[in-house]
């Protein structure tokens, strides 16, 4: 896989996910073995979520660098999750990839996850009504 591959790869995802309402992509960079992909999306519940990642390719497979997601309510006022791997908090397990789960302050550990991940995250978390 390159990164065209993978960032095709994203948008089908946010296509055919049954909790993306609508998204918008703010910036796609393709570098062929690395790459950047952030987007604005507004899920079926109303709420919004912010994407942003720097990626690279390591034997085939697409590893998240650096990454933000941002979870927040339909207001963009209440921070619902926000998992980051921005290196300031070195004492939690799992150092650097951290959430930030209902309060900026209300610090987790968390693991290293693509775009794709949060997706199926997502996916499971939101009741989509049929």
């Amino acid at each position: 896989m390159d990164a065209q591959q993978y960032l095709t790869e994203i948008k089908f995802r946010l296509i055919a996910s049954p909790v993306v309402e609508t998204f918008s992509i703010v910036e796609e960079k393709d570098l062929n073995d690395r790459g950047y992909f952030r987007a604005r999306v507004a899920l079926t519940n109303a709420d919004f979520l912010e994407i942003a990642e720097y990626f690279v390719i390591i034997g085939d497979q697409p590893q998240p660098d650096r990454y933000r997601y941002q979870w927040m309510d339909r207001t963009q006022k209440i921070l619902r999750k926000r998992w980051d791997n921005v290196p300031h908090f070195p004492d939690l397990p799992n150092f650097p990839h951290h959430v930030h789960d209902q309060a900026e302050d209300n610090v987790q550990p968390s693991v290293q996850r693509g775009i794709t991940d949060l997706l199926a995250f997502l996916e499971a978390e939101i009741v989509v009504e049929q």
